[in-house]
């Protein structure tokens, strides 16, 4: 142990340099800690022992095919009812009119969920990926949250396994992490009553990957729940990581207090996010990438991530409503410039990469790509999308 060093991180700085497997007891004493440099300069190393020193972000748009939704879940400040007059609903039509004028942005994703939507039949989903798809071949399409995959299959009445199938089949690339919120039964249900179990989470991931699919995962964290909570979360991911290794990356989400219906007094500080990102880091040994979500976090603090174990910064994520409407100031997206301009400030090389996390290109020194645009796609876009 360090001079200096909290007590109660005796052992684990050895355990993570000869890259031992963290038990849960060692997680929360990682949680529990208030020396947050020694738990992040732990993070930096089990990091840079799995990616070297590069760190990714993608170009993508985000696209919400509507805020209706049976479900009212407690923490949720997107979900609208029929009659509400803010509540919105797109045509295939128009989502086609939003992802052409992103690929002529240069985005390589299109990242789609939205509310469960009490009317909308299973083939608008088919026909939205198909016409999606159709733009551009090279398109990822990373959609649906989990609980969406279970109201699809109700929809359609047909099983996870054949909605997958058929969801692949009209293009989807990709599920995304969204819904898992906690996992802890009666955290559930204090933030998301009636919401998918963790088990059902757990088994549309699980039958996703068996079909050869990848997905991300997430954690929802800084409101009710305990750093047990968490831990256990965690633990439940890293299991089936190691029975599938399905997973391509890990996201925790800091919690948005404003107009919802779970209000926290102190909501995730700085110091929070970034010790949940080194505990991540450290006890997810078996996730490649950790990634610090700058729409939560803000850009700033999200930079400083990459010193605590991230090693991605996500996209640049035109048009955000679900944390925005929870109250998160941050701006509705970040140009290119700015995500590489963070990279290279903490001295890694930026790497703009896809869906699966492969490199699409790579800047070196003097600003320029030294790796080849794989996708096609147009150059660096030094002007903030927004105003594109």
């Amino acid at each position: 142990m360090r001079r200096g060093e909290d007590t109660a991180l005796h052992g684990l700085r050895e355990k993570v340099a000869a890259g031992e497997r963290l038990s849960e007891a060692d997680a929360l004493r990682l949680f529990e800690s208030k020396d947050l440099n020694a738990v992040g300069a732990m993070a930096d190393q089990a990091r840079a022992r799995k990616v070297g020193n590069r760190a990714s972000y993608i170009l993508n748009r985000y696209i919400n095919y509507s805020n209706y939704c049976i479900l009212s879940c407690q923490f949720c400040s997107f979900a609208r009812k029929k009659r509400d007059a803010d509540g919105f609903e797109l045509s295939v039509e128009q989502m086609v009119a939003k992802a052409r004028e992103a690929l002529a942005l240069g985005i390589t994703e299109l990242h789609i969920v939205g509310g469960l939507h009490p009317t909308l039949p299973f083939g608008y989903y088919v026909e939205m990926l198909r016409a999606l798809k159709a733009l551009d071949a090279r398109l990822q399409l990373k959609c649906f949250t989990a609980i969406e995959i279970l109201h699809l299959a109700w929809q359609g009445r047909k099983s996870v396994e054949q909605t997958l199938i058929e969801l692949k089949d009209a293009g989807l690339d990709s599920l995304t992490g969204g819904g898992a919120e906690i996992f802890n039964k009666e955290v559930r249900q204090a933030i998301a009553r009636g919401k998918e179990s963790a088990e059902e989470y757990l088994a549309v991931h699980r039958a996703w990957h068996r079909l050869g699919g990848r997905s991300t995962c997430t954690m929802l964290f800084g409101h009710v729940e305990t750093p047990a909570d968490r831990v256990d979360h965690l633990r439940q991911l890293r299991a089936l990581q190691d029975e599938t290794h399905g997973f391509t990356g890990f996201v925790p989400l800091p919690y948005q207090p404003e107009n919802n219906q779970v209000p926290v007094d102190h909501p995730p500080t700085g110091f929070d996010q970034l010790r949940t990102l080194a505990v991540s880091r450290l006890y997810l040994d078996n996730f490649d990438h950790i990634t610090a979500y700058w729409v939560g976090m803000g850009l700033k603090l999200a930079q400083v991530g990459l010193s605590f174990g991230a090693d991605d910064l996500h996209g640049t994520i035109l048009e955000e409503h679900i944390f925005h409407m929870a109250g998160a100031p941050t701006p509705q997206c970040q140009s290119e410039a700015d995500m590489v301009k963070a990279i290279r400030e903490v001295g890694r090389t930026a790497v703009q990469r896809n869906t699966f996390y492969e490199p699409v290109r790579e800047w070196g020194e003097a600003g320029a790509p030294s790796l080849p645009d794989a996708g096609g796609r147009s150059p660096l876009l030094d002007h903030n999308l927004a105003t594109a």
